[in-house]
């Protein structure tokens, strides 16, 4: 219960993370508290079975990983042994619900969201639940979707169907909301794409929303954000996927970029977050760039299940 603390915070952010490449295409961010409750997701990811980055190198502002271990073709992986990777674009959707919400309610509230995918196309992954720990900004639920292209986020908000779910079975049940989106890259295979995996029915997501100063350096930026991710690969399996970009929703400019982090499990997130370089790397590289963040977590578990 310790964990439990404000998510929204002017610095120093000990229990926050964010990692942006100088390509702007990976973040990372933990938060987590051992709490129990309800949170479903279709699935997760892990770099491909059996290999760990072993290096890496830069290339015109894009980022390569050399893996140590063998891998079949078809592991996303090209023929100079570096990783490929594919763009996907991220959506966030954060709700404060009302107090007087009922269990009965906020589950009518959840399935059609979640069953959302079912009736549109574009959507290859989808995780939501109730917020863990309590936050300034009062948000209660949070919704993680990805779609392949920008031009399918497009079509999802323009849907006649979605705009339905939020009028008849959200909105009723909220009194407020935010959605950030952004682009972001994995490993250009089936189980970094749709987010599939056994190992990764089970987990932490972990959702990130960060503003950076406008007057911050870009190379202050870069080299914050890139020792982050650097830190994140450190970890290995203690991290499960981690994307993030620069917020491309117009409309909710608040924070300039976001994050989503899935950790296998709270055990995970504590070495991660414990961790005295983390610790120092927050402090020594993002202290004075940042203005705030807003960090939320839930737990997910296997489709038609709920935590007790």
């Amino acid at each position: 219960m310790a964990l439990c603390t404000p998510t929204l915070l002017v610095y120093p952010l000990h229990r926050t993370l964010a990692s942006i490449s100088p390509s702007g295409f990976f973040l990372s961010c933990a938060r987590f508290l051992g709490l129990r409750t309800w949170g479903r997701s279709i699935n997760v990811l892990r770099s491909p079975v059996g290999s760990r980055v072993s290096s890496k190198r830069w290339n015109n502002g894009i980022i390569y990983f050399s893996l140590s271990d063998d891998l079949d073709s078809g592991n996303g992986t090209s023929v100079d042994g570096y990783v490929k990777k594919r763009n996907i674009v991220e959506h966030i959707l954060l709700l404060r619900a009302k107090e007087n919400l009922s269990d009965v309610e906020e589950k009518d509230m959840l399935d059609y969201l979640y069953t959302s995918q079912y009736q549109m196309s574009g959507i290859i992954a989808i995780s939501l639940g109730r917020i863990e720990c309590p936050n300034l900004d009062n948000f209660t639920h949070a919704v993680y979707m990805r779609f392949q292209r920008k031009e399918d986020l497009a079509k999802f908000y323009s849907n006649s169907y979605y705009s339905r779910i939020l009028k008849e079975h959200v909105t009723p049940y909220c009194y407020g909301s935010i959605s950030v989106d952004y682009e972001s890259e994995v490993e250009d295979d089936i189980i970094p794409i749709f987010r599939r995996g056994e190992e990764f029915n089970y987990g932490v997501e972990c959702m990130l929303l960060i503003s950076i100063s406008k007057t911050a350096p870009e190379h202050a930026v870069e080299d914050a954000l890139a020792s982050l991710w650097n830190l994140t690969l450190d970890f290995g399996s203690d991290i499960v996927q981690a994307t993030q970009g620069c917020n491309l929703n117009v409309a909710d400019s608040e924070y300039t970029h976001a994050a989503v982090m899935r950790f296998p499990s709270f055990e995970a997130f504590k070495i991660f977050t414990e961790s005295p370089i983390y610790k120092d790397m927050w402090k020594l590289k993002f202290h004075a760039i940042t203005g705030k963040a807003l960090l939320l977590h839930f737990l997910v578990d296997p489709v038609g299940t709920e935590l007790m």
